[in-house]
Order: C-alpha cells, then sequence, then structure tokens
C-alpha cells in the first residue's frame, strides 16, 4: 500500500487568500451601505400623505417592501403604494420574507391584519405614498451633478 502524499499550501498562500476574500467582503459592505444611504434620502415616510381609512386595492396587492419593525408599503398599482403601520407587538415584520392581509372583502382597512408567519399584526394607520413624486426627486438627485 503506498501513501499519497497531500501538499498543504503554504502560510503565504493562505494570507493572500485570507486578505483577498476580506478585500472583498469589505468592497461589498460598502456598496451596500451606499445604496442603502441613497435608498434612505428617498423615505417612503417622506412621501406619505394624511392617513385614511381604506384602500380599494379591489382585492390586489401586487407587492410589497418591510420599511421599518412596524411598517410595510404595499402596492396596489405601478404608481399606487400605500405605507401601513402596524402595532408596535409585531416582531417579525423588518424581516420577513412573506406577508399576507388578512380582511374582509376588497378594501383594506385598520380592522385588518397583516399576517408575518404566525403573527398577526393589526393595522394601526394606512397612508397614501406619492410615488410619483418620488421618482421625479430621484430622477432630479440623479441628474444633479
Amino acid at each position: 500500500m503506498t501513501a499519497s502524499r497531500y501538499r498543504l499550501p503554504s502560510i503565504t498562500a493562505v494570507r493572500s487568500a485570507l486578505v483577498l476574500t476580506l478585500g472583498v467582503l469589505l468592497t461589498a459592505c460598502a456598496g451596500g451601505l451606499a445604496r442603502k444611504d441613497d435608498a434612505a434620502q428617498f423615505r417612503y415616510v417622506d412621501y406619505a400623505g394624511e392617513p385614511v381609512d381604506t384602500v380599494d386595492s379591489m382585492g390586489r396587492v401586487t407587492g410589497w417592501n418591510s420599511v421599518s419593525r412596524d411598517q410595510l408599503v404595499i402596492w396596489t398599482g405601478v404608481n399606487d403604494a400605500w405605507l401601513i403601520k402596524v402595532w408596535s407587538t409585531c416582531r417579525d415584520l423588518e424581516f420577513a420574507d412573506t406577508v399576507a392581509i388578512k380582511r374582509n372583502g376588497t378594501k383594506i382597512t385598520k380592522f385588518d391584519q397583516v399576517l408575518v408567519g404566525e403573527e398577526r399584526c393589526q393595522i394601526s394607520e394606512i397612508r397614501p405614498v406619492d410615488i410619483k413624486q418620488m421618482k421625479a426627486d430621484r430622477a432630479a438627485a440623479k441628474a444633479k451633478p
């Protein structure tokens, strides 16, 4: 029986690979931070109107974004978005992969709930978001040198 010989990488090669990996990770993190800061400049809450009692979504919600621990934006059309605030007892909204809205009929009201996993988060406020103005402000900011 012959013994096979394994060649271990040198310390210099391991260090180089570690430095390269660390550099890539730091670059990725810095890019993520810059994008997050840009997005923070155009927060949904800054474009939200006065609270309303209902959203007449006709049963259709086309998308959603978690905004904070107790807020999410739902989309009912390309330029139709609604900032929904839930009670502060909702723990997992910020980290949710999926949500659902438990409602009666085609309208979303403050009496409805956002379902996050097993958690039921009571809606406390609904505000329309001026998406057209938000997009115009983003375009103007990108046009500035």
